[in-house]
């Protein structure tokens, strides 16, 4: 059982609910002021006398919100509490840290909570504010820190373009989707020739300046939100284009290859032209019966090689193989 505390004569409740961290007003059924706590006066600016009598949409430097005015007018006819969400009213009424203070204008954030209160027979509305101002920095500062990890989760931490986890997760769903949907989907496999002799020549810090450079101009390739460029590890690349005609990705292949080429970065112990030039193997994917989805980024990776193996600096389409079993590919 509880011990009972007795006050000492001189306090009041008036006392107690004035020194509370929490606003406290209290308005009638005519929706005028009957109380006003020292939290309110602090944040408001108005002092309790100044009030107390008058209407609550009149009690405020400003006049508070209307889903606010609308939620007492409920709660006076109907009997019910209402909760006013900080994330959808996050400042209805005009509280600020230091009222007056022509530098401090921004409003606290607020969550009000209201209830229905019997005075003397009258029903009555108890509004209560507290100041939601760090919550909502908090939850900022969590929801900042949860997009950093997934950024990390999922971008190369040197070029910030994709990872080789987000590629791999991303294109077993893009190939599921061109299954199921019958669409088209390109895949392009991109190495820079002769990476390790500009290594070996200019240094690592060069060599990172430049795979930089070569993963922000594939990028800028790219022309919608579905394209995905990613670093496949090392000195190589890969994109995946979604709906894109075979004619077109034959262009698309050769306009990655200018692109590096026209860079214009020096390259002396290249055994082309002296700069830094890629090589491009892709292959297509278009639902038939005779081609086998699975391999479409095997056959890209093939088509790579092979145009390394031609001479480099050029890019090399290679079909998909026959499909060994038509009905064995389950899209994922």
């Amino acid at each position: 059982m509880a011990a009972e505390v007795t006050l000492p004569s001189a306090v009041t409740m008036a006392d107690i609910l004035n020194a509370v961290s929490v606003g406290l007003i209290v308005v009638d059924q005519d929706q005028n002021v009957a109380f006003w706590n020292g939290w309110i006066e602090k944040h408001s600016g108005v002092a309790a006398a100044d009030a107390v009598g008058k209407r609550i949409d009149e009690a405020f430097s400003e006049a508070p919100g209307k889903t606010f005015l609308n939620a007492i007018s409920n709660l006076l006819q109907y009997r019910l509490p209402v909760v006013l969400s900080n994330a959808l009213h996050r400042a209805p009424l005009p509280l600020f840290a230091k009222p007056g203070d022509p530098v401090s204008k921004e409003r606290l954030h607020q969550s009000i909570t209201l209830s229905p209160l019997v005075i003397n027979d009258q029903g009555c509305c108890l509004i209560q504010v507290t100041d939601a101002t760090t919550s909502i920095k908090r939850e900022k500062i969590l929801r900042s820190h949860s997009e950093l990890l997934r950024k990390e989760a999922t971008t190369d931490g040197l070029t910030g373009i994709y990872n080789r986890r987000f590629f791999d997760e991303h294109f077993k769903i893009a190939l599921g989707n061109s299954h199921r949907q019958n669409t088209s989907l390109s895949v392009f496999m991109v190495d820079i020739d002769f990476f390790k002799e500009y290594n070996d020549h200019y240094g690592h810090v060069a060599g990172d300046k430049t795979l930089i450079q070569v993963a922000a101009t594939l990028r800028r390739q790219l022309m919608r939100a579905s394209d995905v460029v990613a670093r496949f590890g090392g000195e190589e690349f890969v994109l995946m284009l979604p709906n894109m005609a075979e004619d077109a990705a034959y262009r698309f292949a050769e306009k990655l290859r200018l692109a590096i080429w026209e860079l214009n970065i020096p390259h002396e112990k290249s055994r082309l032209d002296q700069r830094i030039s890629i090589s491009v193997g892709f292959s297509h994917y278009q639902k038939m019966e005779n081609t086998n989805p699975s391999e479409l980024l095997n056959t890209a990776d093939h088509a790579l090689y092979e145009a390394k193996h031609r001479g480099r600096n050029q890019t090399c389409f290679m079909a998909l193989p026959p499909h060994p079993n038509r009905t064995s590919y389950a899209a994922s």
